[in-house]
């Protein structure tokens, strides 16, 4: 590639997420939650100035407080410690006296976009990022919970989810920083000012972090340019692909040109319902050659994308409109060729506990390769055509797992009509309760609604006392 077109695809990048390209910088790849855990609680350990963490879930359980009380230590010991948990991402997961220690230490946590009047449907947009930065030094992103699910637990046989982050020194630590203090400012009362803190390089890894925030789009915006730009290889890992079909076209597009795309997704999830919805978009992405993998492990959390051995993604953004479009993410989009090798390294053996999907051979049509004046054989009387049919289906399921097991690939069934048959049953229960139990269905479209008008009230009260406000301003200036 020329100067001038490293120069215009440089411009691109940068446009489409948003980001500019920062050099300096030094890259560690983090392997699952073990890893993560460790490097986290040993940078926080270290804190001498400020710690500001970041996570969708923080859970009550023992790593949720080994977390916490690691950052009570830090605050006792004058180190500046500020909390963000998603409302959501914690319901269920820990509770507001969970954090009461670290408040009584000194330490400050905000609670992003809790449910509140005037605004119905504002709860919908969450904080998913995974982000920590210390002294503004160093810095870490990821796709990593707070949790000891992701762990796993060897007692019940439930093996440790697969995942990956980074962690970052150099100049690039000031761009999480930044983000923080977004995320905090939108929630109250902004950081208080501090001296400009000059980070000095650490490496030459180049790079770009991306904090996309709702409506903003700069991750889809990049997934797109990538997918685009990319000329040998695509290797994507994502937890909850939902193929929307823009993204889905560029993919075939990229695949129908000799591209090596591949798409790595979860054997299993813990969110069923998404892994539905990712399965009936297999059958296109197959179509166009792209490859399918399903993790055989226990949940592939992981949100990674490597290209043409040179370009790298790690982040918190799932391939799905609610990371593009609804979310509050942070990814870093990596330029290095050695860290770019890693990934796809790390990628290559993931697939080694991956079974892949592939499509059914085409089947023969009736009369296909049959002369028209041959007659077709009559079934004669007993022949018992339905249960050697059942039989047969039996027998090439079985051969489709036993296949799937001796050589990790397994034949794409029927994945379109599941989704459809779900909502079939749903609307046909949801129809035959508001039939025979009207008020079932009644109170909770009233409660709705009421919901609805409660918030609609009070958000156009809350309008015209602004506007009223602003008048009152307008005639009492000069």
């Amino acid at each position: 590639m020329s100067s001038n077109q490293r120069l215009l695809a440089e411009q691109a990048l940068s446009r489409a997420a948003g980001a500019p390209l920062l050099g300096g910088n030094a890259i560690e790849l983090l392997i699952d939650a073990r890893a993560h855990f460790d490097a986290w609680l040993g940078t926080i350990g270290k804190a001498r100035e400020r710690i500001y963490l970041e996570n969708y879930i923080v859970r009550d359980d023992d790593v949720g407080r080994a977390f916490r009380d690691a950052l009570v230590e830090r605050a006792r010991q004058g180190v500046r410690v500020a909390v963000i948990a998603d409302w959501m991402g914690c319901l269920g997961q820990s509770r507001s006296r969970f954090w009461a220690p670290l408040r009584d230490a000194g330490g400050q946590v905000r609670v992003f976009n809790p449910p509140r009047l005037g605004e119905p449907l504002a709860w919908i947009s969450r904080d998913h990022r995974k982000l920590l930065v210390v002294d503004g030094r160093v810095g870490s992103l990821s796709g990593v919970c707070i949790s000891a699910k992701w762990l796993g637990d060897p007692k019940r046989g439930s093996e440790p989810w697969r995942d990956t982050g980074v962690m970052l020194h150099g100049p690039a630590v000031a761009e999480l920083e930044a983000a923080f203090a977004d995320s905090w400012r939108s929630m109250g009362t902004p950081l208080s000012e501090t001296e400009p803190f000059e980070i000095p390089e650490a490496g030459k890894v180049e790079l770009r972090v991306i904090a996309t925030q709702p409506a903003t789009a700069g991750m889809y915006r990049l997934d797109q340019q990538v997918a685009a730009m990319a000329r040998k290889t695509l290797w994507l890992t994502d937890a909850y692909f939902v193929g929307v079909a823009p993204y889905v076209q560029a993919l075939a597009a990229a695949a129908l040109d000799g591209v090596d795309v591949r798409l790595l997704v979860p054997g299993s999830s813990d969110i069923p319902v998404v892994a539905g919805m990712s399965r009936s978009s297999y059958r296109p992405l197959l179509k166009a050659g792209i490859r399918v993998f399903e993790w055989n492990g226990s949940m592939l959390h992981a949100k990674t994308a490597v290209a043409d051995g040179r370009w790298a993604r790690v982040g918190s953004s799932n391939l799905n409109i609610a990371s593009w479009l609804n979310n509050r993410e942070i990814d870093v989009a990596v330029e290095d060729a050695d860290f770019a090798q890693l990934l796809a390294e790390q990628y290559e053996r993931d697939l080694g506990n991956a079974t892949e999907i592939v499509l059914a051979p085409r089947r023969r049509r009736a009369g296909e390769g049959v002369r028209r004046s041959e007659p077709r054989p009559r079934r004669r009387p007993g022949d018992r055509a339905g249960s050697s049919s059942r039989a047969a289906a039996g027998a090439l399921r079985l051969a489709n797992s036993v296949s799937a097991a001796l050589s990790n690939r397994r034949v794409l069934g029927d994945t379109e009509t599941g989704p459809l048959l779900v909502g079939t049953l749903a609307l046909t229960t949801l129809a035959i309760v508001g039939i025979l139990w009207p008020a079932a269905i009644g109170w909770p479209v009233g409660l709705f609604a009421a919901w609805f008008a409660l918030n609609l009230g009070i958000r156009t009260w809350r309008m015209r006392r602004r506007h009223r406000r602003r008048m009152q301003e307008a005639d009492e200036s000069p």
